[in-house]
């Protein structure tokens, strides 16, 4: 076990480029009995943070396919420090660790791995009866969410929702693969770029993945077609946090997602669905994102704005009935 409690992570290469880092827990929770991690309702748990987009995918599939009593949800405080996310059930929304009692994430990681020292990310799908960590990398946690469990989804019609629909699997692989790289990662590239040229060319990579976007949504309702997909479901966090905080904070302000017609439209349409809208935690994206960010925020004040109405009349349905 690493006694050094802080993550002091290295996030930038020698050109100032941020890189992510590969998740590392890669196991799969399977209906038809092929995996030592068989599903059942009750038995596996969420570790989130509600200012993380790659966990808010898991919170949105959850709630789409209407497994909120079968898949449990612990709540991480907004602010990350050194020595990694914390569970602080005092701040607002947020829920002390339910399932083991623990004070940071980075625990759950070395009770799953005495030696492991990588960085503790959420979001975290975790077996209670194994008490291990399943998976750790959200686009895989989406699918088991999307496919696994449908015993268990509340309605018969969450349990038809299929959101890799095998006739859609390749479009939506291939919007995944670059909206990922350039738009939903290209923004904490640009964010936490070090040099000149590694954040220029991250920006620049942001706004050529917008405007793919934007052209694709001028032709149809949604990303894959005429229906809601796990390409939808991927990209809807980075866009509501876009105008928020990244914008002013990851210093991407070419446009913002209110000056591009379609996207701005599509966004409104995704956020008044119930199951999506309710997984947007305003408090905990600003404020995670502008007083834990200290390498670019200083002083941890928080903007007070921008004001967006995401509630406005969006017209999609107009558009492109369905």
């Amino acid at each position: 076990m690493a006694s050094d409690s802080k993550q002091s992570i290295k996030l930038s290469n020698e050109k100032g480029e941020y890189v992510r880092a590969a998740s590392s827990f890669r196991n799969w929770v399977k209906a038809d009995g092929s995996s030592p991690f068989p599903v059942e309702s009750n038995r596996y748990h969420l570790y989130v943070s509600f200012s993380c987009p790659w966990a808010q995918r898991t919170l949105l599939t959850r709630k789409l396919k209407g497994l909120e009593n079968a898949i449990t949800v612990d709540v991480v405080d907004w602010l990350w420090t050194e020595a990694g996310w914390k569970f602080n059930p005092e701040r607002h929304e947020c829920t002390p660790d339910t399932v083991n009692g623990l004070q940071y994430v980075k625990e759950i990681y070395q009770l799953t791995d005495p030696e492991y020292s990588g960085r503790a990310t959420v979001p975290i799908l975790f077996d209670k009866v194994k008490n291990c960590i399943v998976n750790n990398e959200s686009s895989e946690i989406i699918r088991m969410l999307n496919s696994e469990f449908n015993e268990f989804c509340a309605t018969p019609q969450q349990r038809k929702l299929d959101l890799y629909p095998s006739e859609l699997k390749q479009e939506i692989d291939e919007i995944n693969d670059w909206a990922q790289s350039q738009v939903s990662n290209g923004v904490y590239r640009a964010g936490f770029a070090t040099s000149q040229e590694a954040y220029e060319s991250a920006v620049v990579d942001v706004f050529n993945g917008l405007d793919k976007i934007e052209d694709i949504l001028s032709k149809r309702r949604y990303l894959a077609g005429n229906q809601i997909t796990e390409a939808d479901v991927r990209i809807f966090g980075s866009l509501v946090r876009f105008d928020l905080v990244y914008v002013q904070h990851f210093k991407c302000n070419i446009r913002r997602i209110i000056d591009y017609p379609n996207i701005w439209g599509y966004l409104r349409e995704l956020y008044q669905i119930p199951e999506f809208g309710s997984t947007v935690h305003i408090e905990h994206i600003k404020k995670n994102y502008m007083i834990s960010h200290k390498n670019i925020n200083p002083t941890g004040i928080v903007a007070k704005g921008p004001e967006i109405d995401f509630n406005t009349p969006h017209g999609r349905d107009e558009l492109f009935p369905v």
